[in-house]
């Protein structure tokens, strides 16, 4: 007879960053280069977190979902664009550097067929000359990265 309650059961978590530490310090001083590039660039913080919270909404990413989240509320964005985040062209709220970053961050995530995706990533580019364009495609591969990680290694949130 079967344990009703095993199938309840999550399986165990393999966490990544603790089993190869090096790799993971490496990829914390990638993000850190990446912040670096943005604030030169003059990129806010609220617009980073945004593009971070929706990449974490495209993949499914529970922890960091949570984590920028709470950043982004600290960077100061307003609980309406974070409510409405998922559907941001709809929402008519968000400026054009947030758009801009948003439309960068579905591109990069998403990976939609080469000619629409250079068309998104053309369009930014004329928007946001080289620095912050450049900023911002890093922090989408960034954050890509990290929700990989959280994901694959079953990261749970904090109560």
């Amino acid at each position: 007879m079967t344990n009703p309650e095993a199938d309840l059961e999550e399986p165990a978590s393999f966490y990544l960053d603790k089993a190869n530490p090096a790799i993971w310090k490496s990829l914390v001083a990638f993000r850190a280069k990446v912040h670096e590039a943005t604030d030169a660039a003059g990129v806010p913080r609220d617009a980073v977190e945004l593009l971070s919270l929706r990449i974490s909404q495209i993949n499914r990413c529970t922890y960091c979902l949570d984590l920028h989240g709470r950043q982004a509320a600290e960077a100061g964005v307003p609980a309406r664009k974070l409510n409405v985040l998922p559907a941001w062209r709809e929402a008519g709220m968000f400026t054009v550097l947030e758009r801009v970053a948003l439309d960068i961050a579905e591109a990069i995530t998403l990976l939609p067929d080469d000619d629409e995706r250079a068309a998104i990533l053309d369009r930014a580019h004329a928007e946001l000359g080289d620095e912050r364009f450049s900023a911002l495609c890093w922090a989408a591969i960034s954050m890509n990265a990290f929700n990989r990680l959280s994901i694959v290694s079953r990261h749970k949130v904090k109560p």
